[in-house]
C-alpha cells in the first residue's frame, strides 16, 4: 500500500474522504439525473463524466455509471473494483495531468458535495439485521431477564439475526415519522394503539453483498469476504414499547420496519484492509462451519450524537472491532440453509456497544430504559427520543496517518401521523 497518495485537490487532514478512501455513491448535480461518484475531499467526482471521456478501465454498454445505483458497476466483480481503484487513485494524484490539466474536464466532473443531492447507493434487494454485540446482547438481556440469563443459550453458538424490510430503508438525512403501533402498559388489561413511547436508535455498520448466490448454496466461511462489496453507517431505529409487547413468539415487526438510515457512501473492503485486527474470542469455539478460517474484524470508532437546534451532545464512542461475530460469519450462516443473496442487499451488524457506559450503543441501554436518563449539553434530560431530535452517526479510522472515514448519517423525528 502506498502512504504517501497525494492529490492535486486540497484535501483538509481530517476528511473522512482521503486518497486512500474513495468510498462510492448515488448523487444527483442540480437539475440533472443520477449516476455515480466517488467522495475525495469536499467534492464528488463524477465517474460518468470520466467514463464518457475514456478515462476509466471499465467499459460497458449500457455505461455503468450513469445510474441510479451501484448493483450494475458492483456486478462487474473484484478485478473491475480494484482496476477502478487504482486508476482513480493515479487520476487524482498529484503527478497525472489527465484531470489535473483539463480544466474543462475538471469543471465537468468534479463538485462540491453540497452542491449535490445523495441517493440510496444500492438497490437493495432484501435487508438482514443481526445481533451480534454482546455487550450489547448482554446489558438488553439484564434489563428484561437477569444477568444470569442475559445470553439466551443460542446467543454464543451462531449469529443471531431477523430478516427485515428492504422497502423502508432509506438514505441519510430522510426525516423519520414516529411509528404508531400496539403499546402494552403495565397497568392495562389490554393493549392500546399509540404513538410510540421509546422510539430509539441503534448504532450499527452495515455491509453490502457484492456477489450473488444460487437458491440452495451456501458460502464457505473462507469465501464470504469475497461476496462484501463494501460497508456503510447504519441507525436500525426502534420502537421499543411497540417492539416489547409485539416480538413474542416471531421476533421485531412493526417495531422495526418503518425506517432504517443508511450512510449515503459505501466504504470499499479495500480501503479498510489497514485496519483489520482479530476478532474478540469465541467461546465457546464456534462449529466447524463457523470456524474454518482465521476470522477478523476492523478497527472503526463510531459515534453518536444528539442534535436540538443545532446544539449537538455526543452520546456514545464506541468501536465495530466489539462485535463478537464477524461479517463472513454472519454470512456464511445466512446462507447456510440455502438462502440466497443477491448483489446491493445489506447486512446490519446489529447494535454495536462496548463494556462501558459511553460505549452504548443505544438510548435503552445509554438511559438502561429511561431509569437514568441522559442529560444534553442544552441542560434537558432524555429517556428516549423526543419529536425534533435529530440523530447523528459518524465513523473513521484512523492508522499510520490513513484516515477513512464514512461521513455520517443522519434523520430528524418527526411526529406521528393521525389514523
Amino acid at each position: 500500500m502506498n502512504l504517501n497518495l497525494r492529490s492535486f485537490l486540497n484535501i483538509a487532514p481530517d476528511s473522512d474522504f482521503s486518497m486512500h478512501n474513495l468510498p462510492y455513491g448515488v448523487f444527483c448535480p442540480p437539475q440533472q439525473s443520477a449516476r455515480v461518484g466517488v467522495a475525495i475531499g469536499e467534492y464528488v467526482l463524477d465517474l460518468s463524466v470520466l467514463e464518457t471521456a475514456g478515462l476509466l478501465p471499465i467499459h460497458t454498454q449500457p455505461p455503468v455509471f450513469k445510474q441510479d445505483s451501484l448493483n450494475a458497476f458492483i456486478e462487474l466483480g473484484a478485478g473491475a473494483w480494484q482496476d477502478l481503484r487504482d486508476r482513480l487513485q493515479e487520476i487524482l494524484s498529484h503527478d497525472c495531468p489527465d484531470l489535473r490539466d483539463n480544466a474543462t474536464l475538471r469543471k465537468h466532473a468534479l463538485r462540491l458535495q453540497s452542491d449535490v443531492t445523495m441517493l440510496l447507493p444500492v438497490k437493495i434487494g432484501g435487508y438482514t439485521d443481526f445481533y451480534s454485540s454482546k455487550e450489547h446482547a448482554y446489558n438488553v438481556g439484564c434489563m428484561f431477564r437477569d444477568p444470569a440469563n442475559a445470553l439466551l443459550p443460542n446467543w454464543s453458538e451462531l449469529p443471531v439475526g431477523y430478516n427485515g424490510r428492504a422497502s423502508s430503508v432509506v438514505v441519510s438525512g430522510t426525516d423519520i415519522v414516529r411509528p404508531n403501533g400496539q403499546i402494552k402498559l403495565p397497568n392495562t388489561e389490554r393493549p392500546i394503539f399509540s404513538a410510540c413511547r421509546k422510539l430509539d436508535f441503534e448504532l450499527e455498520t452495515g455491509f453490502i453483498v457484492g456477489k450473488a448466490t444460487a437458491l440452495g448454496d451456501a458460502i464457505a466461511l473462507q469465501d464470504a469476504p469475497s461476496h462484501i462489496f463494501g460497508m456503510v453507517l447504519l441507525n436500525d431505529w426502534s420502537a421499543r414499547d411497540i417492539q416489547q409487547w409485539e416480538y413474542v413468539p416471531l421476533g421485531p415487526f412493526n417495531a422495526k420496519t418503518f425506517a432504517t438510515s443508511i450512510s449515503p457512501w459505501v466504504v470499499t473492503m479495500a480501503a479498510l484492509e489497514p485496519f483489520k485486527q482479530a476478532t474478540p474470542i469465541q467461546e465457546p469455539k464456534p462449529l466447524d462451519y463457523l470456524s474454518t478460517c482465521e476470522q477478523y474484524t476492523f478497527d472503526i470508532d463510531l459515534q453518536v450524537a444528539l442534535s436540538i437546534d443545532n446544539d449537538e451532545t455526543i452520546l456514545a464512542n464506541t468501536n465495530f472491532k466489539y462485535l463478537y461475530w464477524s461479517m463472513a460469519q454472519q454470512l456464511t450462516h445466512h446462507t447456510s440453509g440455502g438462502c440466497n443473496v443477491e448483489i446491493g442487499d445489506l447486512m446490519g451488524s446489529g447494535t454495536i456497544s462496548g463494556a462501558e457506559k459511553y460505549e452504548r450503543g443505544s438510548m435503552l441501554e445509554l438511559t438502561w430504559n429511561n431509569t437514568e436518563p441522559f442529560l444534553l449539553n442544552n441542560g434537558l434530560n432524555r429517556g428516549f427520543l423526543e419529536d425534533g431530535d435529530t440523530v447523528i452517526m459518524r465513523g473513521v479510522a484512523q492508522k499510520d496517518g490513513i484516515r477513512v472515514g464514512f461521513g455520517d448519517v443522519r434523520g430528524c423525528v418527526l411526529p406521528a401521523k393521525t389514523l
